[in-house]
């Protein structure tokens, strides 16, 4: 196992501690960053009741881990869009008003210098009736203990105190 901020391999168990309500396995020398984390915290059932859901998992079927569906934005987007605007006889600028948003910003989407936002690819997709994304099957990546994650020291920098 590797120490989640230095990446060194731990030798033995693992110490957990916390930084910032944030639960990490770290090594020896890393442990002094954080605050060790209590074996049991009891909370008052008045913060937070405890709430029991029966889910029925017979009928649904198994997912893989690693076999996941996500939705990725088409190649041509831009020319699907600007297809679709002027087949409607809409300019840049009725689209945008259409949609409550800027003009300039469908200027940049059909030029393709910027990605539309989830929020605002919906909005296009609902007005000019069309889909601007497919869904594609990321499949699981091989997973190798032998090399080293990235790991939360390669990302922030510690200060010494």
């Amino acid at each position: 196992m590797q120490c989640e901020i230095c990446g060194a391999e731990i030798r033995g168990k693992p110490i957990c501690i916390t930084i910032d309500n944030s639960e990490l396995q770290v090594c020896q020398k890393c442990a002094s960053y954080g605050k060790p984390v209590d074996k049991r915290t009891p909370v008052s059932r008045k913060i937070s009741p405890v709430v029991r859901m029966v889910t029925r998992t017979e009928n649904r079927p198994k997912k893989d881990f690693f076999d996941i569906l996500k939705d990725e934005l088409l190649d041509d987007y831009d020319h699907i869009i600007r297809e679709a605007r002027e087949a409607k006889g809409w300019s840049q600028e009725d689209l945008a008003e259409n949609i409550k948003e800027k003009a300039s910003l469908i200027k940049k989407i059909e030029r393709k210098e910027i990605v539309p936002e989830d929020s605002v690819r919906k909005k296009l997709e609902h007005a000019l009736n069309i889909k601007l994304t497919e869904r594609v099957e990321v499949s699981g990546q091989e997973v190798s203990h032998m090399k080293k994650d990235t790991t939360l020291g390669d990302i922030v920098k510690i200060k010494r105190k």
